[in-house]
């Protein structure tokens, strides 16, 4: 099992930044591919972006691409993203995640989700 801890949320002003962190404990993450996802009440959990196992693929949802920077560091077990440039549309819970595969750019698969951390944008 594993347990996933997003921190770093909060509120920011239109143009600000924050970086969201994401601790797994349980067991060592870093053979799981992990990514982000956010979500806005009414609506389907988005995917944000993704980073495989070693960190050397990345990818995004077109609407943070240039924004949004996906990082890892697997030997503190723990995930980024951070966020600049941020926009009233980017409020919502961010949540991160685990896949059982090393790589998964779009993050069909999803083994563990984080309980969330909530980013409020203001204009």
């Amino acid at each position: 099992q594993m347990q996933l801890v997003e921190s770093g949320g909060g509120w920011v002003q239109a143009g600000g930044s924050l970086r969201l962190s994401c601790a797994a404990s349980g067991r060592a993450f870093s053979t799981d591919a992990m990514g982000w996802f956010r979500q806005t009440p009414g609506k389907e959990r988005e995917f944000v972006a993704a980073i495989s196992w070693s960190g050397g693929s990345t990818n995004y949802a077109d609407s943070v691409k240039g924004r949004f920077t996906i990082s890892r560091d697997n030997a503190k077990n723990t995930g980024y993203l951070q966020m600049n440039s941020l926009k009233p549309e980017d409020t919502a819970v961010y949540y991160c995640a685990t896949s059982p595969r090393d790589w998964d750019p779009h993050f069909y698969f999803v083994n563990y989700w984080g309980q969330g951390t909530q980013v409020t944008v203001s204009s």
